[in-house]
């Protein structure tokens, strides 16, 4: 098979680009390097199959010839993170809702499977824990600036489950519930790349609000792998799954184990949301899925615990600055 990867120069598509390589596939990568970065595929340069575009979605003709040429489609590029989604929300809304209908709109013209990439965001403030796909989505005010990603990626979601439903263009759907690990970049907000270059720096780990809202934090590999599941799959088309862990760690939990790891003797310091965010933001409590739709779709199950997620994060982090070791 030949997938077209957009985003594939970012975390997750690289990580996607590497296991479809290792089982024979072949890869094209379209990214404009806006959150992605090249060193993220460099290592597959010269890997027979593997061909990279740096350019956008947005490239109308081009975007046309690469579906054109690909079997099936994983969109991944999308405006991520909070801090980025906070402090460019024109930028997170237009980037995410104008890729995802072009590649769709391509995509349509040639019947290409495409998984679109979604977020545990869409659930917003809901409180049905554990959050099911066809639960309701309880978004805040459009006066809150956090909300406009968690609606870009609704909207990424309407979209793809139209496009089958109307065009009969088959479309599967991914909710990704804090999928963590190497070569992910703490510049927009991630937690775990950014509390373990603070553990590594022996600078202090800030743990945002008071540390007690928990998140499940899944390792790429298992995300990855669950992502090519439900396009290998039959039956998935039209379908929205979680793709996350079910074990919940409190923040400044996490904080602690970072810590521990690393040796580090940093403090924790704590810092007000409105401090780091502005007095327009808001966070949620809890977000843990449901996986019992994925389980009986394709049987996946995540397999990387928290300290194996984090033991390959300090190391990954170690190996780009050696004298932090």
């Amino acid at each position: 098979m030949h997938y077209l990867i957009t985003g594939g120069a970012g975390f997750v598509g690289s990580h996607l680009a590497d296991a479809l390589l290792q089982r024979g596939d072949e890869v094209t990568v379209l990214d404009d390097l806006s959150t992605g970065a090249m060193r993220n595929i460099r290592h597959l340069k010269n890997r027979s199959g593997f061909t990279y575009v740096i350019d956008t979605v947005l490239n109308a003709p081009l975007l046309a010839e690469l579906v054109d040429g690909a079997d099936q489609i994983f969109h991944l590029a999308a405006a991520v993170g909070v801090r980025l989604i906070v402090e460019s929300p024109v930028r997170t809304i237009e980037t995410n809702v104008k890729t995802t209908e072009m590649v769709l709109a391509a995509a349509c013209k040639k019947r290409k499977k495409v998984f679109v990439a979604s977020t545990s965001e869409v659930y917003g403030k809901s409180v049905a824990v554990p959050f099911r796909e066809d639960g309701d989505l309880v978004l805040g005010a459009t006066s809150r600036g956090r909300w406009s990603y968690a609606s870009s990626k609704a909207i990424d979601e309407f979209l793809a489950i139209a496009y089958w439903r109307e065009r009969r263009c088959p479309t599967v759907i991914g909710r990704c519930f804090n999928t963590v690990g190497p070569r992910q970049t703490g510049h927009y907000g991630m937690v775990v790349p950014r509390f373990v270059q603070q553990a590594l720096r022996e600078e202090p780990l800030t743990v945002y609000g008071d540390g007690r809202q928990t998140r499940c934090f899944t390792h790429v590999a298992d995300g990855v792998r669950a992502m090519i599941g439900l396009m290998d799959a039959d039956d998935t088309v039209g379908e929205v799954y979680n793709l996350g862990s079910e074990i919940e760690t409190p923040i400044l939990a996490l904080a602690e184990r970072v810590k521990q790891l690393t040796g580090s003797e940093s403090p924790v310091t704590f810092v007000p949301y409105r401090e780091a965010y502005g007095d327009n933001f808001e966070d949620m409590p809890r977000r843990v899925p449901s996986l019992e739709k994925i389980r009986s779709a394709i049987g996946w199950e995540p397999v990387i615990g928290l300290d194996e997620i984090l033991i390959s994060v300090i190391e990954y982090e170690r190996s780009l600055t050696p004298q932090a070791a």
